[in-house]
């Protein structure tokens, strides 16, 4: 599998913008710029790189978890998790993953080994060089 992205950037680095714009679609001249990735707290201006990583590696996290418990003979009825990326002087020091999961018939000492498994074992995951956090509930 490959999978395409197209990105324009315009002007200099601080007062410069630029568009994201994937192959599904998804994402179609999605604005990005300076003031998009420092200066926008709310995250309410537009994107950044930060927060697309942190949406990827929590889609992927739940992914990869739902075929982990699938391999033990679990089933979820629902994985729902939070990714909060700290980036701290142009370097993503980590990742916070926060799992809320619907799953019946596992114990929680199970539950816990297998999330940390999917943490671990995540492509995402395994891309990224900074500290990677889980906090997993079990509902």
């Amino acid at each position: 599998m490959k999978r395409t992205s197209h990105v324009v950037w315009n002007g200099n680095g601080k007062d410069g913008n630029g568009t994201l714009s994937t192959q599904s679609g998804a994402l179609k001249n999605l604005p990005y710029s300076f003031k998009t990735r420092f200066q926008n707290d709310d995250g309410k201006l537009g994107t950044n790189p930060e927060e697309l990583i942190a949406a990827a590696h929590a889609g992927c996290f739940n992914m990869k978890l739902s075929f982990v418990l699938n391999e033990n003979d679990f089933y979820p009825d629902e994985l729902t998790t939070d990714a909060e990326l700290t980036f701290v002087d142009g370097v993503v020091e980590s990742i916070e993953l926060k799992l809320n999961a619907k799953i019946s018939n596992i114990s929680n000492d199970k539950f816990q080994e297998l999330a940390d498994f999917a943490k671990k074992n995540c492509p995402i995951s395994e891309l990224l060089n900074c500290n990677i956090k889980l906090v997993a509930v079990l509902d």
